[in-house]
C-alpha cells in the first residue's frame, strides 16, 4: 500500500518523527533492515528505551503508522527521511555504514520527484559527497532534477515534554532552492517554525556546532568543578551566583562524563569522498579529552571518600543511583555510569544500583543487582553515588539514610552530601 511517507531507521530520531507524522495525519511506513525494531513495535513496545510509551507506540499504530523490513516499501512514497544511526567509531569518526546501508536500498526503489531528507548527524559535505551520490548511481536520477533532496539534522530533547518536534524550530538546507522549499512543505506540517539555511552543508554544520557548544562548556565546567574543589571553593553555589548574570553568560553543570546521542564532531575529518578543511577544531578535541576524564576523577573521589572513612575500594559496597544519561528518561546512550561500574569493578567493589527508569543493568553483559528498597540499600552502602538525577528522588532523605554520599551532580542541599 502506497504510503506519503518512509521514515528509514526507527530509532532515536526516526521514531519521534514517525510519532509527530502520523499525529499530523500523514500516513507513514517505518523501515529498519533490523527486525527487533518491527518486532517489538508490531508487539505495541518502543524499541528504544525512552523514546516512546506503550501507550504512543499503540495510538501510532491505531493511527495507520505501519513498521516494516521490507525495503519495497521504500519505492512508493512522496517523501523518505533518512534517521539512520551515525555513531563514532573505533577512530572517533563518524560512522556512515548504516546511512549508506539505508541510502543503496532507498536508491534502487528511487521515484522521479521524491523528496529526499537527511536528519542524522553528519559531518558538512555528507549529503552532497556521500548521501547524492549512493542516490544518483542506485537510481539513475539526478538530485536536483530529478529528486529533491535536502538535510535537516535532528534536533530533538529526548524526554523532553516541553520541547517537541512541533515547538522546535527545524533548520532546512537542499541542495538547491527548490530542494528546501519542498523540505520545508514537508516539515511545515509537523513544526511551527522552519529556518531555511543557505544549503545542507550550513545545516550539517548548524548540527555541529550545536553539539560541540555543549560539549565545550560542559568540559569548561567539569574542569572548573575539579579546581574548585582543590582550592575549597563550592563551585555549585559559583554557578549560582554567575547565571544571575542577564547577558554574556549561560549556566551549565558539571557531571560525571557527558552522554548521549549528540556526539562532538570535528569538520576537519571529512565524510568518505569529501575534502578536509586542514582546520582540526582543537578546543573539541580538548573537551573531549577533559569530559572523558570524569569518569577516572570519579572514582577518584569514590576512593579518597573511602579512604577518609577507613575503608578501601575493593570489598567496598557501592551503590549506584541513575545510570542513564539525563534525569527522567530510560535512556542509557553513553551515560557515564557504565564505566564508572566497570572501573569500581575492576578495583574490586560490590556494585548495585537503583534507577526508577531502568529494570535491568548490566555491565559486561553481566547483570548488576538492583535495589528494591533505595533507601534501605542507601543505608547499607558504604558509599552511594548519585550519577544522576532523577525527579523522584528525594534528595533530603536520601542524604539522612546514605552512610556516605557523593553528590555528582549538585543536586543535594549544600551541606547535605560529598558534591563533585
Amino acid at each position: 500500500m502506497p504510503a506519503d511517507l518512509a521514515v528509514i531507521g526507527l530509532g532515536h530520531l526516526g521514531l519521534p518523527l514517525a510519532q509527530a507524522a502520523v499525529t499530523a495525519g500523514i500516513d507513514t511506513v517505518g523501515y529498519d533492515p533490523d527486525p527487533r525494531p518491527y518486532a517489538e513495535l508490531r508487539a505495541g513496545r518502543s524499541p528504544v528505551e525512552g523514546a516512546l510509551t506503550a501507550s504512543e507506540v499503540r495510538r501510532m499504530l491505531s493511527g495507520g503508522f505501519r513498521p516494516t523490513t521490507d525495503a519495497a516499501e521504500l519505492g512508493r512514497v512522496r517523501t523518505a527521511v533518512i534517521c539512520s544511526p551515525t555513531p563514532l567509531g573505533p577512530d572517533r569518526t563518524v560512522d556512515l555504514t548504516a546511512l549508506g546501508d539505508a541510502a543503496r536500498a532507498l536508491a534502487s526503489r528511487l521515484r522521479p520527484h521524491t523528496t529526499v531528507l537527511l536528519e542524522s548527524a553528519v559531518p558538512p559535505g555528507t549529503a552532497e559527497t556521500f548521501l547524492r551520490p549512493l542516490l544518483e548511481e542506485g537510481s539513475g536520477l539526478v538530485a536536483g532534477r530529478d529528486f529533491h533532496l535536502a538535510c535537516s539534522p535532528g534536533r530533538l530533547d529526548p524526554g523532553n515534554r516541553t520541547r517537541t518536534l512541533a515547538n522546535t524550530p527545524k533548520v532546512i538546507g537542499g541542495l538547491t532552492p527548490a530542494c528546501t522549499e519542498s523540505a520545508a512543505a514537508f516539515y511545515g506540517r509537523l513544526t511551527d517554525k522552519v529556518v531555511r539555511a543557505r544549503g545542507p552543508r550550513e545545516a550539517e554544520m548548524t548540527k555541529v556546532l550545536e553539539t560541540n557548544f555543549r560539549h565545550v562548556n560542559i568540559a569548561l565546567v567539569n574542569e572548573m568543578a575539579v579546581l574548585c574543589h582543590d582550592l575549597g571553593v563550592d563551585f555549585w553555589d559559583v554557578i549560582r551566583c554567575a547565571e544571575t548574570k542577564p547577558f554574556g553568560f549561560q549556566p551549565f553543570r558539571p557531571g560525571p562524563g557527558v552522554g548521549g546521542h549528540g556526539v562532538p564532531v570535528d569538520p576537519g575529518c571529512p565524510p568518505p569522498g569529501g575534502r578536509a578543511s586542514g582546520h582540526p577544531l582543537r578546543m573539541v578535541s580538548l573537551a573531549q579529552e577533559i569530559n572523558d576524564r570524569m569518569p577516572s576523577y570519579v572514582i577518584q573521589r569514590c576512593a579518597t571518600l573511602l579512604n577518609e572513612h577507613g575503608k578501601s575500594v575493593r570489598g567496598a559496597r557501592v551503590l549506584l543511583l541513575g545510570v542513564t544519561y539525563k534525569p527522567d528518561t530510560a535512556d542509557q546512550e553513553a551515560a557515564p555510569a557504565r564505566e564508572i561500574a566497570t572501573r569500581l569493578m575492576d578495583m574490586g567493589a560490590q556494585i548495585g544500583f537503583h534507577d526508577p527508569h531502568v529494570l535491568d543493568w548490566r555491565v559486561r553483559e553481566r547483570p548488576v543487582p538492583r535495589a528494591d528498597s533505595l533507601y534501605e540499600a542507601a543505608a547499607a552502602a558504604d558509599l552511594t553515588v548519585l550519577l544522576q538525577q532523577h525527579r523522584t528522588y528525594d534528595l533530603q532523605g536520601l542524604a539522612v539514610k546514605a552512610q556516605l554520599l557523593l553528590d555528582t551532580r549538585g543536586a543535594t542541599p549544600a551541606g547535605a552530601a560529598h558534591r563533585l
